[in-house]
């Protein structure tokens, strides 16, 4: 399992890479399966998730990240970005491709999205990403 952390806003970030490490730990995933592959932001999740996907070496992506609003227009590109280039690698793999980035107006929300258990998006993202392995798997898509 790849696990993709932007570093931007890592006090928001590590606390969803630390819920998504508890998801996936709770449901017996081995801490040593895990591969956590840190970005600059959540600009570069998308092509880090299609070199992921490429690779051949996972069952399932996850891509962790924070974008806050700010006072510039900044934040919808990167916002847009991520979103579109993610889907669009999640639309062409053969394996789950879990969007776990937080694109909030404020610090505020940020922190309420990275709380404890299932009050943490990136917990919430680990969840997702299990169960896509199971529907897809299921559909004869492994």
């Amino acid at each position: 399992m790849a696990v993709l952390v932007a570093r931007f806003n890592s006090d928001i970030t590590e606390r969803l890479l630390a819920g998504a490490r508890a998801a996936l730990v709770e449901h017996d995933a081995s801490p040593a399966d895990l591969e956590i592959v840190f970005v600059p932001g959540a600009w570069e999740l998308p092509q880090t998730a299609a070199h992921a996907v490429d690779s051949g070496r996972f069952d399932m992506v996850i891509a962790l990240g924070c974008v806050i609003r700010g006072e510039t227009p900044h934040f919808d590109y990167v916002c847009s970005h991520a979103n579109l280039g993610l889907g669009e690698v999640a639309r062409r793999s053969p394996i789950p491709v879990v969007f776990g980035v937080l694109t909030t107006d404020n610090l505020a929300q940020a922190t309420a999205r990275a709380g404890d258990g299932f009050d943490n998006k990136g917990y919430e993202a680990a969840l997702t990403g299990l169960e896509m392995v199971t529907v897809l798997r299921s559909l004869g898509s492994d």
